[in-house]
């Protein structure tokens, strides 16, 4: 198989589309129709999924939100990760890093047994424990850089041989990306860093969260995140889309706000600005 980044590149091109959903279903916000059970949330992503896979780049699974449903969440995630067409990235959004065989164990469980397409991880740790999700050419690795969250400040822009942190993150990111499948994960309620980061890491897909719900700027994350092609961000999309409707016309209502997202994107991909 292709290098990850070149096959992000082309399911972009052949979808037209950089939206990401986030499959981070919770429990009790199902509709009331559905049932409040594993089954439930199954039956709740498979509709979601159907509706939307035309529309999407990419779907990705925050692990929590499955492991909170104990043993039978995993038997969600697995039969969710089967339901995504092999036409789009099904994400592990695990934030993983750890050390020796606790992380070979961890690269087995995503890539091998559940067979997600990429994960996320951190880079605390150091490379060699984010090397057992590196020597898997077609598996992406998304190594957070810049988060979107108010906490970020505490460690991410600290300086660091007069860099920030995070910068010191990204050059080292890129001196390991032998195999052409490592991205950065950079949030979106941070544009003037995600510029910044964009220009330091001109070739490697960018998986941007925190637009929607928690207010980043949808247009500069566009304009910002992709690459001189207008490609490799993918631009992640929760809470809007997934509940968009708590009626049982949820997976109409879904596909609309997608819909209305990824056109919303492609408008910013052909900006003058950009």
């Amino acid at each position: 198989m292709a290098p990850f980044t070149d096959r992000l590149r082309t399911i972009q091109a052949a979808q037209n589309s950089l939206l990401c959903i986030g499959l981070d279903t919770d429990i009790t916000k199902l509709p009331p129709h559905l049932s409040h059970t594993s089954e439930g949330v199954l039956e709740f992503n498979k509709r979601l999924i159907d509706a939307t896979c035309d529309l999407v780049c990419a779907y990705k699974l925050n692990l929590a939100f499955y492991e909170a449903l104990g043993e039978r969440g995993w038997w969600v995630l697995n039969e969710t990760r089967k339901h995504i067409p092999s036409s789009v990235i099904a994400i592990a959004d695990g934030k993983r890093g750890d050390i020796g065989n606790s992380s070979d164990l961890y690269a087995r469980s995503l890539i091998n047994e559940l067979r997600f397409d990429a994960s996320t991880v951190h880079p605390y740790m150091g490379r060699d424990s984010l090397e057992p999700f590196f020597r898997t050419p077609e598996h992406g690795v998304f190594v957070l850089v810049l988060t979107s969250n108010p906490g970020a400040r505490d460690f991410q822009y600290l300086k660091a041989g007069g860099k920030p942190l995070y910068e010191q993150v990204i050059l080292r990111v890129k001196r390991w990306n032998t195999h052409r499948n490592i991205g950065l994960v950079a949030g979106a309620t941070r544009p003037a860093q995600l510029k910044r980061i964009r220009l330091l890491a001109p070739h490697l897909p960018l998986l941007i969260p925190g637009v929607g719900a928690q207010g980043g700027d949808l247009k500069r994350a566009v304009q910002y995140g992709c690459d001189t092609h207008g490609f490799l961000a993918i631009i992640n999309a929760g809470r809007n889309v997934i509940y968009a409707s708590a009626g049982e016309d949820f997976a109409g209502a879904a596909r609309s706000a997608a819909q209305a997202m990824r056109d919303q994107i492609n408008g910013y991909r052909d900006s003058p600005t950009h």
